[in-house]
């Protein structure tokens, strides 16, 4: 089986190592005819040879070296003169995010130069608490890919007053998994960043356990006003630095940056103008780093770590500077690097062949090929099929929903002030918008239509309180049907958005009936859905699988006009992003952390 133990450890075979850089010992495989790029100084070395052994990287040497020394019977690789670049390290992703498993997760980032993934599994952990996280490490690792934990340090996200969780990972629990798996090596991202600020008890006990053990602290904030707060309180990252003022403070601050790079048609894109406090204002790129954060399944085969590498390229920084950004970064960010990160004597074998556009060919996994010509190898394919980690029953039965529910709000008395939630693309903000009624309405539908807007409900989905949320979305534009997901981040409880109650009805027992699920309904018809029946969070297909039924959700969802895409929707409930949300508790005065009522 192919994963990151399947490399022997360094203590194991420094022997092996030093011998075959000294023409002692014969190479396991010689990757021949190629330039490598040297990430540790920012250089192309041209025509050299790599010789791998026990999984790792022995020497570099010139080409030709090999068959000089030994007879001809070597396992040789010839990269016809390509060039050869460490494997990718993305420092801040979800899994969830692919509505992938871990396992299925690793076919596209393989196929993208991917080889090792930081990753933050906050959304099973707030539907299942501990028991969900260790399913997802359980998941990972048996995954062909080297993948590490950074322990989710907000479930939930607020406090009971705000929004009903299925988890609550307290300071303690936190503890408990540093201790208890050599993966989890580092504190996720820590995105209740005005209860931080605000000295908030709770926040800063998960991250007294986390310095304790000397470990990272991510993290994830908005506004310049809380950078000096938030640096203090030990935090050493952030992916969500949207502009280069804010970024160029932050890396003043000592905080390491992830430019975040994604689909353009998402909110996930803020790289372009983050990288703007290196390329304008002169900052240096040694503490910066690229990540992905959130793709589904179909954007991670099209938008994938290496397309963000190449973005940072276009964006005005060399190519190798790029790459290093990419890989040797992440590495020393995490204490990583005397293992993973570059080509080097002793790092593992994690390699890449790229093109002239540095676009990925072949992946090789701790020297195992596992991708070629832009296609897995039938290696990979043995393993993606048959040695995939297997949920248990329990991970497929996590939703239940109310008995009896209303999912539209009776009509008020007029006039009233109607408090809604407008959105401010491209980005994930929400804004506070008052709408002042003055005359009378006889129906609900009315209203939408002269004041454009669309119905909300957030459903609680753990049996716990059994309440549900209304409210409108101002301009979402979806003019007929419903939508629904079980992804309401973070608590994930059930967010429906319809012109009616009749299709909302639908699209909410769809979801029940799936365990899970993102669904389009229209006139009582189930138009389009991809099944999430592990913890309502993920498929338990194939990548391919995943990706083209997600591709043709999307589809669906930009005909019927969401202005929203559908990722961004699933945030609609997350009450740590400004300024106002909605969770199963009622709207959210985000700044204040405050309920308000819907009507005034």
């Amino acid at each position: 089986m192919i994963n990151r133990f399947s490399v022997k450890p360094l203590s194991d075979s420094t022997i092996t190592l030093s011998s075959v850089a000294s023409n002692k010992l014969r190479p396991d495989l010689i990757i021949t005819n190629c330039d490598i790029l040297s990430v540790y100084t920012d250089r192309i070395l041209k025509n050299k040879e790599v010789w791998i052994s026990s999984g790792r990287i022995a020497c570099i040497k010139d080409n030709g070296d090999s068959t000089k020394v030994f007879d001809k019977n070597l396992n040789i690789y010839d990269a016809k003169g390509g060039l050869i670049g460490p494997g990718l390290i993305d420092p801040h992703m979800h899994i969830e995010s692919s509505m992938m498993t871990g396992c299925a997760y690793s076919e596209p980032a393989l196929l993208n130069g991917t080889t090792t993934i930081f990753c933050d599994s906050h959304e099973i952990g707030n539907v299942c608490d501990t028991e969900g996280i260790e399913w997802m490490l359980e998941d990972c690792r048996l995954a062909p890919l080297s993948i590490f934990l950074t322990i989710p340090s907000t479930i939930p996200a607020t406090n009971d007053t705000i929004e009903t969780a299925g988890g609550d990972l307290t300071a303690y629990k936190v503890g408990n998994i540093f201790d208890k798996w050599p993966e989890a090596v580092a504190l996720g991202e820590k995105m209740d960043f005005v209860s931080v600020c605000d000295s908030n008890e709770r926040s800063h006990k998960i991250i007294s356990e986390s310095l304790k053990r000397n470990k990272p602290i991510s993290g994830h904030m908005f506004g310049r006003e809380f950078v000096a707060a938030y640096s203090s309180s030990g935090i050493t990252d952030t992916h969500e630095s949207e502009d280069k003022d804010l970024t160029s403070d932050l890396l003043d601050s000592g905080l390491w940056i992830f430019l975040r790079g994604g689909n353009p048609s998402t909110p996930w894109n803020s790289l372009p103008q983050a990288i703007k406090a290196i390329t304008e204002m002169g900052a240096s790129n040694k503490r910066v780093c690229v990540c992905t954060d959130d793709r589904d399944a179909d954007d991670l085969h099209f938008f994938g770590l290496d397309w963000v590498v190449r973005e940072s390229i276009k964006s005005g920084i060399t190519p190798e500077s790029s790459w290093s950004m990419g890989s040797l970064h992440p590495a020393q960010r995490y204490n990583i690097d005397q293992d993973y990160g570059a080509l080097g004597g002793w790092r593992r074998a994690d390699i890449v062949l790229l093109n002239e556009n540095y676009e990925v060919q072949n992946t090789w996994l701790g020297g195992e090929l596992v991708v070629e010509d832009k296609k897995i190898t039938n290696l990979l394919e043995r393993q993606l099929e048959t040695g995939r980690y297997k949920y248990p029953s329990k991970a497929y039965k996590t939703i239940k929903i109310p008995k009896d529910y209303k999912l539209l709000p009776p009509l008020p008395e007029f006039p009233v002030t109607i408090n809604t939630i407008k959105t401010e693309l491209p980005g994930i903000v929400t804004k506070h918008h008052k709408i002042k009624i003055d005359k009378e309405f006889s129906n609900w539908s009315d209203v939408l239509n002269e004041y454009n807007l669309t119905h909300i409900a957030v459903i609680e989905r753990y049996g716990k309180t059994s309440e549900i949320a209304h409210g409108f979305i101002k301009d979402f534009n979806l003019k007929s049907g419903a939508v629904g997901s079980s992804v309401g981040h973070d608590a994930h409880n059930i967010i429906i958005a319809g012109t009616n109650e009749n299709d909302m009805s639908i699209a909410l027992n769809e979801i029940y009936k799936s365990q899970g699920c993102v669904v389009i309904v229209d006139n009582s018809e189930i138009i389009s859905k991809v099944d999430l029946p592990i913890a309502g969070l993920l498929s338990d297909k194939r990548a391919n699988i995943v990706a083209e039924e997600t591709r043709n959700f999307k589809k669906y969802w930009d005909e019927y006009k969401c202005a929203i895409p559908y990722m961004g929707f699933n945030l609609l409930p997350l009450s740590v992003i400004p300024e106002f949300r909605i969770t199963n508790k009622g709207l959210v005065d985000v700044n204040k952390m405050k309920i308000i009522p819907l009507f005034e």
